[in-house]
């Protein structure tokens, strides 16, 4: 092999390494197996577990019951079915979520259930010091919701991810799951698909001063093209197309997602 050939390979190697590796599959811990089990957790969210691996994902990001947790836009309380019970006894779980319809309807359904989402708190989105105190938090989440920052324009995303740096401790961690775009795609469909490049989030959280930890394929799905002219929400389970080509948008199953892990540099 010609020198310039292998001086190639080993510029190639060196930048993967600067990269973050991706990660095996962590295992959940017993307090996060006994909360994937609540009774509280509707049989339709516990159906869609096959596609979103939450045990694999939490343990991934590290989540601990003991951790002050945000989860940001929790929409219809997918997540928050299992990190109520899950942070109940020594954590500490706050909601942010935009007022209007959406909070509205969640707030309904934790005050249906006071026993198990009674310690829950509400905070203020983007988070702010009066509702997430600086420096506070042990851990931010946020599950398929970057794009809409996106797709909001204006300020939005980075609003967002300044107000994640701000409320996280020093070393503290900012999982992300999201519908992933190929990287050679027109980054024109952020605006429009649902989908985003792995990239443009990093990109993001970069600018807010987050550093990227790791990354894992455990929401990964090949079959998914991230191609289709209604976007993410052809897939279960929104499928927009309704029974044209239901089956086929099924046997795909929901996204391919990337599910990255930044953290707070301590400085």
């Amino acid at each position: 092999m010609k020198r310039q050939s292998v001086t190639r390979l080993i510029l190639a190697a060196a930048l993967l390494a600067g990269a973050a590796a991706p990660a095996a599959f962590a295992k959940p811990d017993k307090a996060l197996t006994a909360a994937l089990a609540a009774p509280a957790r509707s049989p339709a969210n516990v159906a869609r577990d096959r596609y979103r691996h939450p045990a694999e994902t939490l343990a991934f990001f590290g989540v601990k019951p003991n951790h002050v947790v945000v989860e940001a836009i929790p929409g219809g309380g997918w997540y928050t079915e299992i990190l109520a019970p899950y942070l109940a006894k020594k954590g500490t779980l706050y909601l942010a979520q935009p007022a209007g319809r959406g909070r509205d309807a969640l707030k309904a359904k934790l005050d249906a259930a006071p026993a198990v989402y009674g310690k829950a708190r509400w905070a203020d989105m983007p988070l702010t010091a009066a509702t997430v105190p600086d420096g506070s938090a042990d851990v931010v989440l946020t599950f398929r919701n970057v794009h809409n920052l996106i797709m909001n324009g204006g300020t939005a995303a980075d609003d967002a991810f300044a107000s994640f740096y701000r409320a996280l401790k020093p070393g503290g961690v900012l999982g992300i799951v999201d519908h992933r775009l190929p990287e050679s795609r027109d980054s024109a469909m952020e605006k429009s698909s649902g989908y985003l490049k792995r990239s443009t989030v990093v990109a993001l959280a970069a600018k807010a001063g987050f550093r990227l930890a790791a990354e894992s394929e455990v929401n990964a799905n090949p079959r998914d093209t991230a191609d289709y002219e209604k976007g993410v929400w052809s897939l279960p389970p929104a499928l927009r197309n309704g029974e044209t080509d239901k089956a086929k948008y099924l046997a795909i199953g929901e996204s391919d997602r990337m599910t990255l892990k930044f953290v707070k540099p301590r400085r």
